[in-house]
């Protein structure tokens, strides 16, 4: 969902490296780009380079055949000199850890995961407790989704698995708070959630450096979505309250987001984000209560997301619309009623 914000934040490069090229972005930091085959097209991945000629890779790309020649490149020039002696994933969708067993195998590289980003990574693909299409779409049609829909999601099938073929066997664990050693320096994980179970970013005090993953983006807000494993869950708000860990890093620490280009301006970025959410929770609530009657999550869609949308963005929309309606419904702000056919449909609160 786009934060249709003034854009006051202080961009250091106005380009991003060419693919197969790098940019030293900071001390011991450097830069790549691979590409996504999406309307969001790219990720950033960052190599922390060591003193004894290893590096540390942070995320990883989608797992697919375009993003591995352009690893190809890198392994012949880039890592020639420089092989990756550990990966980090900061969480556990298919363009941050769709290459994490493949490159982990091709250097002998542990991977180092918070431990619910790594279980849902393997749940996923295996549509266990609830990871599964199948309960997505059993979602989507109590908040109204149209059978026509219905059909195209269950016939688009586990897209996971075409982005990570392979999923690593053990990993390192790690925990918000946690102290990793990388790129010589120390980086302080920093955990967040709303946009996956339990994502890690990593702080450096020392270089002034945030590697923010999806938790800060630039131009969009990240997706925050209701999952069907936790269907009345409040997504939204343990995205917002994980927003003041990071607005309380120092003003000039540079952020380096997993999309769009590294920025200072952490506490406005932040501040930036809350407001849209504020207000796209106000639009939506002033939407039902214009209405003649209560109304489902599909029909909100549109408030939120004011474009057509391809059938991936719709599976997104979906679960960002419950999301922000749940948040509504938790606070007291709407009320959630169950219709006759036991679809769920939001009304203005009496009280």
């Amino acid at each position: 969902m786009s934060a249709a914000l003034p854009d006051l934040l202080d961009y250091p490069i106005a380009a991003p490296p060419a693919p197969g090229a790098v940019i030293e972005i900071a001390p011991r930091v450097l830069w790549l780009r691979m590409p996504l085959p999406f309307a969001l097209d790219h990720i950033n991945l960052w190599l922390l380079s060591e003193s004894d000629g290893v590096c540390t890779l942070v995320d990883c790309g989608f797992g697919d055949l375009a993003t591995r020649t352009v690893w190809e490149s890198h392994i012949a020039t880039t890592l020639r000199s420089m092989p990756i002696r550990r990966i980090i994933a900061t969480h556990f969708h298919p363009d941050h850890v769709g290459n994490a067993a493949w490159l982990s195998q091709r250097f002998a590289a542990p991977v180092a995961m918070t431990h619910a980003e790594y279980l849902t990574a393997h749940a996923t693909p295996g549509e266990f407790g609830g990871y599964s299409m199948k309960a997505t779409i059993d979602l989507f049609r109590r908040h109204g989704l149209p059978e026509a829909m219905e059909a195209a999601l269950a016939k688009r099938g586990n897209a996971y698995r075409r982005g990570v073929p392979e999923l690593p066997q053990s990993f390192d664990r790690m925990l918000a708070g946690d102290v990793q050693q990388a790129g010589d320096t120390t980086w302080q994980i920093l955990g967040g959630h709303g946009h996956s179970p339990e994502h890690a970013s990593l702080y450096s005090a020392e270089r002034g450096v945030l590697i923010a993953g999806d938790m800060l983006l630039p131009r969009i807000s990240t997706n925050v979505s209701v999952a069907p494993v936790d269907p009345d869950g409040n997504p939204l708000l343990r995205f917002l309250d994980s927003l003041s860990g990071f607005a309380a890093l120092p003003r000039d620490t540079l952020v380096l987001p997993s999309h769009g280009l590294p920025f200072r301006g952490i506490a406005l970025r932040v501040a930036q984000l809350r407001a849209h959410h504020e207000a796209r929770l106000g639009e939506l609530a002033a939407a039902v209560r214009a209405a003649a009657a209560p109304l489902s999550a599909a029909e909100l869609v549109p408030v939120l997301f004011r474009r057509e949308l391809d059938l991936q963005q719709l599976y997104f929309a979906m679960g960002e619309t419950i999301a922000h309606l749940n948040f509504l419904w938790r606070a007291s702000r709407l009320e959630r009623r169950v219709a006759a056919d036991g679809g769920l449909r939001f009304a203005p609160s009496v009280g």
